[in-house]
């Protein structure tokens, strides 16, 4: 799993980012109060730790957004019966089959 968390921070570019939205982690302590109001209003913050990315601070509207993958049914007859669908009525029902007569 670490190595997978590594590829997905090695897959993000800094220059992705103005420098604006990208705090060291000095000044990320010092000002935050503005880190934070910045993640509210305007758009995630990067703070770095010795030129390195080291975490995101962002609005708990945009986290709930990402994690809402995460809020699956646990089982799939939960995912079936949590469906829109299963409120609706569909016809089951078919009519007998008893094959075809076969000559031997």
């Amino acid at each position: 799993m670490a190595s997978r968390i590594s590829k997905k921070r090695e897959s993000y570019r800094k220059q992705d980012l103005p420098s604006s939205q990208r705090w060291q982690l000095q000044a990320a302590k010092a000002q935050f109060s503005e880190v934070f109001r910045r993640a509210r209003e305007r758009a995630p913050q990067v703070v770095t730790k010795q030129g390195k990315e080291a975490v995101v601070i962002l609005a708990l509207e945009d986290f709930e957004r990402l994690t809402e993958r995460a809020r699956q049914p646990k089982s799939l007859s939960q995912f079936f019966a949590e469906s829109p669908l299963a409120k609706g009525s569909i016809d089951l029902e078919r009519k007998s089959d008893y094959g075809r007569a076969v000559e031997l």
